[in-house]
């Protein structure tokens, strides 16, 4: 379906790809996996053509489409979040309008045996196929299907887009680019402003999906449920396995572990080798075979392991100067913006050394009290202040908003040092993996890991006693979030910090404020500690919608032990939707009967028109049963599955 062939891209004489290879077919699901700043981006947005690579091509069939989904994107202000979504079938109203002018094209030829009357049908089918998939049912249905699969609840489908944070329009543009469903889906990092619930939901959709899938996410739990194959991206060449994302680490290391064994068995061998020569060389008796074990050397094929990008994450942060007792407090505070509360009545207090993790469901006012914290947002009422000498470092989750494109790596840096810190610039990229030509990189071709490392990078530049964090790890591997979490628990500062991540937590915070129902609650202690308070299992179940939170426990919590905690009412509900369902699959039956008898019949018609047959109409008919037909055979095989 895509084939990319000797792809190279260089920035500069910094080399990021070198002549990969690999073929994407139609219902491929790909996790593409590689350190930050192996390219993963890069390539994607070669695939969908953003970007132009140095040499090399990307081959695509004819009218192939394919839905980017980027890190970091402008999100579209004035609609409603309805009305944006049923944007993204602007394309099939004009697919519609060119299926009415090759029809009536059709109608009005009578050269049935023709070239150009079969590339019109050809045409006419190809359309009908691609309508078919935004026809199988109305397309504000399917919208505000998916909008809800995604989270948004039935009563925020007409507010305007610009009420919602970052990470909820984020959804948006997702939702918009699942319902064009595109040939491909190239997804980068999808789940980082998703709760539990709309992951799983969009899990069971991609893994479901009849097109291709391309992703790139550090949820390996994501990645295994939905892909089937994992691309490594390794310093500048590929590895492709024809396996889920666990097994491939598996697979990863038997090769490498066998590669090192053949590898070291060689070289053993060639020592042997090369010492027979070196004491035989001169002895006309061993001439022979020292000719002969020249010549196997030479024609020696030399196993190589394969190259291991292993450079880690280095950080320790500057020792922070000593503020007040108290360093942010706010009393009965409310915020909002323009039309909407988004809490009330907060009481906050951040004690000097405390480490604090501000916990909830996405668009509950978690970066928003971060914004308020540092001066960004004023409140609606209430007071807020910060403590004595308190100098904050703030870490935006949004680095696209805060780094200037036009910058490199290094004047990122140089533009904001001062005093003797500008001679430590160097050894400063170097521990958050900027090293050599990479520091000559400009901050437009960073991936979304690269400008979190770089923004955790400027605050180092100067000492402060309180870290505001918003998302810090959202596109950090695994090693570099370990990494961070060790400099942040030897952090003598305050730390306040936004994250869904609970290993993250675990062992750094002291304290939880949960965002939740408009309000703001304490809870003393770590992490653990709080979610054993709400009997829950991770932070990503404080996501999940009421029907699913205290109201799943408080059934739990009052059956008796080895009673179910089904009710007969329940089981009376099961019964009606079971028998509902059949007659549902009965009427479908018939209804497809019926569709195909008349499919049959316009087709014997078309296959021989005669005069006075509306060929025009009999093609709309037959397309409209095939749409029908498709939407109804869908529905069957879904039912009885």
């Amino acid at each position: 379906m895509i084939s990319i062939n000797n792809l190279t891209v260089n920035f500069g004489s910094w080399e990021l790809f070198s002549r990969i290879n690999f073929h994407i077919s139609e219902s491929d699901k790909i996790g593409l996996v590689g350190k930050n700043g192996a390219g993963k981006s890069t390539l994607m947005k070669i695939i969908c053509g953003e970007m132009s690579p140095t040499s090399g091509s990307v081959d695509k069939p004819q009218r192939f489409t394919v839905g980017y989904l980027p890190q970091i994107m402008e999100h579209h202000r004035g609609r409603s979040v309805i009305d944006e979504a049923m944007t993204a079938f602007d394309e099939s109203n004009a697919a519609e309008l060119e299926m009415e002018s090759v029809s009536r094209e059709l109608a009005e030829r009578t050269d049935y045996e023709s070239a150009e009357y079969a590339i019109l049908i050809e045409r006419l089918n190809e359309l009908n196929d691609r309508l078919s998939v935004f026809h199988s049912e109305p397309p504000k249905v399917q919208a505000e299907r998916t909008l809800r699969g995604l989270g948004f609840l039935p009563e925020e489908l007409n507010r305007a887009t610009e009420t919602f944070s970052q990470g909820w329009n984020m959804r948006i543009e997702l939702a918009k680019i699942l319902l064009k469903h595109p040939d491909l889906l190239l997804l980068d990092e999808p789940t980082n402003h998703l709760d539990i619930e709309s992951i799983e939901w969009l899990e069971g959709y991609l893994k479901d999906y009849d097109g291709a899938v391309m992703l790139v996410s550090h949820d390996r739990k994501f990645l295994d449920t939905v892909t089937k194959r994992t691309i490594e991206l390794m310093l500048g060449s590929i590895y492709d396995y024809k396996v889920p994302y666990t097994r491939y680490t598996e697979l990863r290391r038997e090769r490498i572990a066998q590669q090192t064994a053949a590898y070291e068995n060689q070289q053993r061998m060639i020592e042997k080798t090369e010492d027979f020569i070196r004491t035989f060389r001169y002895k006309p008796t061993k001439s022979n075979q020292v000719q002969s074990r020249i010549k196997a050397l030479e024609k020696l094929e030399r196993i190589e392991i394969d190259e291991t990008d292993n450079a880690t994450l280095t950080v320790k942060f500057p020792p922070a100067p000593r503020s007040g007792d108290i360093v942010y407090k706010c009393t009965d505070l409310t915020v909002g913006y323009p039309g909407k509360i988004v809490f009330r009545n907060a009481n906050i207090e951040i004690k000097r050394g405390e480490k604090v993790a501000f916990v909830g469901r996405n668009g509950e006012g978690k970066t928003t009290m971060m914004r308020v914290i540092v001066g960004e947002l004023d409140p609606v009422c209430g007071e807020s202040r910060l403590g004595h000498n308190v100098d904050f470092g703030y870490f935006a989750q949004n680095q696209e908003d805060v780094l200037d494109k036009t910058d490199t790596v290094f004047s990122t840096l140089d533009r904001i040092a001062v005093g003797d810190i500008r001679s430590k610039l160097r050894d400063i990229l170097a521990q958050f993996l900027f090293r050599g030509e990479d520091i000559d990189k400009r901050v437009s071709v960073l991936s979304g890991g690269e400008r979190a490392r770089l923004g955790m990078a400027k605050l180092m530049l100067q000492s402060h006693n309180l870290l505001a964090l918003d998302e810090p790890t959202n596109h950090m591997d695994i090693k570099s979030k370990d990494i961070l979490k060790q400099a942040l628990k030897a952090f003598d500062g305050t730390l306040v910090i936004v994250s869904h991540d609970r290993d993250f937590l675990d062992g750094l915070v002291d304290k939880v404020y949960e965002f939740r129902d408009s309000h703001v609650r304490e809870f003393l202690g770590g992490v653990g500690d709080f979610l054993r308070a709400r009997k829950l299992e991770s932070l990503k179940e404080l996501e999940r919608k009421a029907q699913f939170g205290q109201e799943a426990v408080s059934a739990e919590d009052n059956a008796s032990p080895g009673t179910s905690t089904v009710t007969f009412t329940q089981m009376k509900e099961r019964s009606k939707e079971e028998k509902k369902k059949k007659n549902r699959i009965v009427f479908l039956e018939k209804e497809i009967e019926k569709l195909e008898k008349r499919m049959k019949e316009i087709e014997t018609v078309l296959s021989a028109p005669k005069d006075g047959d509306d060929i025009m109409e009999l093609t709309r008919e037959y397309l409209e049963c095939k749409r029908d037909l498709d939407a109804k055979t869908s529905e069957w095989g879904e039912l009885i599955d």
